[in-house]
């Protein structure tokens, strides 16, 4: 059902189209091709446009907007080179199974295809974003700008969640057309699991004794389902990064993924839910050699909404659900049946207490955590990105609340936390957000201190300053003879930086003073850079506890 038509321009019809789809911020920078689009968001009143400096930026602020809330984040940025500097967002959106959305421009219509070499062009952009999104399309006639706009959100949310782009040429945009402004993408209740796989999934529970649940990102909104599942079976739950705090690593079942690792040899049955599975199958394995099976351990259980999941890596029984509906029907249906034992409770504790023992040699970036976890509120954010500290966060940083540990996931990507943790903040202005990164890697999203600052968006930056590609370094020092190229750094003064920004400016070498400056930048609720000042080399490798 549609409202009557308004005579409105394309840029104003994609606005409206997506403001219908629940979206109230976009992310991005204006440019020729997307005037009429900011145009519209000036106007119209409930949404806004929050600009960043940098495309890639806009991209991981809407992916985390959409991280922290479990809605579509949404950004708009100029075609050809402007979405090219998105593509590093998109495709870790697409890797963490994030709903991102992607509106931007192109050439004008008579020159699509021509290869002339118009403004920005590319030899064909939808078909580029094709290789990097769930689905990308083009709206040839603002008439169908609300059914492709829905078409875009159907397939963002629907089954396995994930990015999407939608394009419109310049003149388009530009020009005035009668439009329906009509309703958005009607979301509908996710089907029921097949019975014969629950029955399968409960015949194989019926006798286990040691049953551990790996949840992932895919799991996020269905902790109460997960944890009912645990209690009925006594088991642990744990995750790898992207489903960390679905059950809250304090409560008697809930454990890193260190924990887990203790556990794992005497475990019977494996029930993954809305997880790939990475740790026990390939980072407790080879992490070089593909297996689309177990080839020993435990019996698999599989709930995914993903049927492809089945196939990519094939478990004893797969469940194709939502993972909320997937874990209540196997925990209405295992009730009356489960067996396993209660000393799985002291095993649990047990392996808790021993894998803290084995993890402590890990410092200095151990005792960091340790400081930002205590002063952190349970509800805060803690947004990571891989750097020592990062990697050590795996299964140093117990998390107490899900969404609240925002990872970019297998894409490792450099880069990602601080336009992340802004779009993070902008959901969730009331919490507080720390984004933590290295040297190395804030420097390719440093400009966004000054989106930041003009947006007063109150994320905490913390850079641990080793002046180093840490884990290059120590790569190159270990396996290949101590040859060092492009791994040690010269980085600026950051605590003139962050002056020079605006944000608030904080210098610390050891984890009692990062006490001291975390609290009170989170008392200030602004802009602020924390920098850590670490000595080159002098972190130990925590990769025993993350590849062994």
């Amino acid at each position: 059902m549609t409202d009557h038509k308004r005579r409105m321009n394309g840029g104003e019809a994609m606005i409206r189209a997506a403001m219908a789809n629940g979206i109230n911020t976009v992310f991005g920078i204006p440019g020729a091709q997307i005037y009429p689009l900011f145009d519209a968001i000036h106007r119209l009143p409930g949404i806004k446009a929050v600009i960043s400096r940098h495309e890639q930026g806009a991209g991981y602020m809407a992916m985390g907007y959409a991280k922290a809330t479990g809605l579509p984040g949404a950004f708009a940025v100029v075609p050809g080179p402007g979405v090219l500097n998105t593509t590093a967002a998109l495709c870790t959106a697409w890797g963490c199974n994030t709903p991102v959305y992607c509106m931007t421009g192109q050439v004008p219509s008579t020159f699509l295809g021509s290869g002339r070499g118009h403004l920005h062009e590319l030899p064909d952009q939808r078909a580029t974003l094709t290789t990097l999104v769930k689905w990308a399309d083009r709206i040839d006639d603002p008439a169908d700008t609300q059914a492709l706009t829905n078409k875009a959100f159907e397939q963002m949310l629907n089954g396995r969640p994930g990015p999407v782009a939608l394009e419109m040429c310049w003149d388009t945009m530009a020009k005035e057309w009668e439009v329906d402004v009509g309703q958005g993408y009607q979301i509908f209740d996710p089907a029921e699991p097949d019975d014969n796989q629950i029955e399968k999934a409960v015949k194989l529970l019926k006798g286990a004794k040691n049953v551990m649940i790996m949840v992932g990102g895919g799991a996020q909104h269905a902790g109460a389902e997960v944890l009912n599942l645990a209690e009925l079976l006594n088991a642990p739950v744990t995750a790898f990064r992207s489903g960390r705090g679905i059950v809250s690593e304090d409560h008697e079942l809930g454990l890193s993924s260190a924990a887990a690792r203790l556990l794992w040899e005497e475990t019977d049955v494996l029930i993954g839910i809305g997880s790939r599975l990475e740790m026990q199958y390939m980072r407790w394995g080879n992490i070089n050699l593909y297996h689309d099976r177990p080839q020993s351990g435990p019996r698999v259980i599989r709930i995914d909404i993903d049927p492809k999941e089945m196939d990519r890596f094939k478990p004893d029984v797969g469940i194709i659900a939502d993972a909320a509906v997937g874990a209540g029907s196997l925990a209405d249906r295992i009730a009356s049946v489960a067996s396993c034992s209660k000393d799985n409770l002291k095993r649990i504790s047990q392996a808790k207490i021993e894998s803290r023992k084995q993890i402590s040699k890990i410092q200095p970036q151990l005792a960091y955590l340790d400081v930002i976890r205590d002063v952190l509120p349970r509800d805060g954010y803690f947004v990571e990105e891989i750097c020592q500290v990062g990697f050590t966060s795996y299964f140093g940083f117990p998390v107490y609340r899900p969404r609240t540990y925002v990872t970019c996931g297998f894409q490792g990507t450099l880069g990602f936390g601080l336009p992340t943790a802004l779009g993070v903040k902008v959901a969730a202005p009331e919490k507080v957000v720390v984004s933590i990164s290295g040297d190395g890697g804030f420097m390719y999203c440093m400009p966004e201190l000054a989106a930041a600052v003009q947006h007063n968006i109150g994320v905490i930056a913390i850079v641990f300053n080793n002046n180093a590609f840490g884990n290059v370094r120590r790569d190159q020092l270990t396996q290949f003879k101590g040859r060092l190229i492009g791994a040690d750094l010269v980085n600026p003064d950051f605590v003139k930086l962050a002056d020079s920004f605006g944000a608030r400016p904080y210098r610390v070498r050891a984890p009692h003073e990062l006490r001291t400056a975390l609290s009170k930048a989170i008392d200030e609720d602004a802009p602020a850079l924390i920098e850590v000042v670490c000595k080159r080399g002098s972190e130990a490798s925590p990769w025993k506890f993350i590849l062994e």
